[in-house]
């Protein structure tokens, strides 16, 4: 990440996140066929009975319903969002932009979702590189997107690129970390008869490095 000026990943509010997330949002930040978009990609990428990591989770998830996963670990910022999820078996509070080395062995988890929230992080590579180490080798990583955010806490750099820029920077992340491979960029936008629909729906997909 070299080729970003150094104040790429500052935000208009660097107060404490833990301030801005103290009360609990129970609204979902895109629509439902963005929504149904995210299930369907984890309905393809994660893997039935597998243990699944769902980073910088909320009080939903999107999996699935009709698929079972022996665990599903919650890390998130609010401790009663997580605690109303109901498809979380466990839940881990944590400020990956203050500590962004996760609270797991090495090799615990089959595979990771990140969902609506990747423009939020001021250190992405040091996460993606440390949830690498431990996803199985492997292991699928699906970072989601759309074109909605809390303005004042996404970095800088996120607002100054469109949707094919996020898929390249978010692909750069992955890259810059160095333990990635099978990197897939992919435009899931619902679609009606050719033309997008509602909110729009992007993914960077990657397998953890053997």
């Amino acid at each position: 990440m070299t080729d970003l000026p150094s104040t790429a990943f500052r935000r208009q509010d660097e107060t404490p996140d833990e301030q801005f997330y103290r009360q609990p949002r129970f609204v979902t930040h895109i629509d439902e066929g963005a929504i149904a978009a995210v299930t369907q990609l984890y309905r393809e990428f994660l893997p039935s009975e597998g243990r699944i990591l769902d980073l910088m989770s909320s009080w939903v998830s999107h999996l699935p319903d009709e698929v079972h996963y022996r665990e599903v670990v919650g890390l998130g910022l609010n401790a009663r969002e997580l605690a109303a999820n109901p498809r979380l078996t466990r839940a881990v509070v944590q400020n990956l932009n203050t500590t962004p080395l996760l609270p797991f062995e090495s090799h615990t988890f089959d595979a990771a979702g990140c969902t609506v929230s990747i423009d939020y992080l001021t250190d992405p590579v040091t996460v993606l590189r440390d949830l690498g180490r431990v996803l199985m080798p492997g292991g699928p990583v699906v970072i989601s997107f759309s074109n909605r955010c809390f303005p004042t806490k996404a970095v800088e750099v996120w607002h100054r690129l469109d949707d094919a820029g996020h898929l390249a920077l978010v692909q750069q992340y992955l890259e810059a970390a160095g333990n990635w491979t099978d990197i897939v960029a992919l435009d899931r936008s619902p679609t009606v008869n050719g033309q997008r629909r509602g909110d729009p729906l992007f993914a960077v997909v990657g397998r953890a490095r053997s």
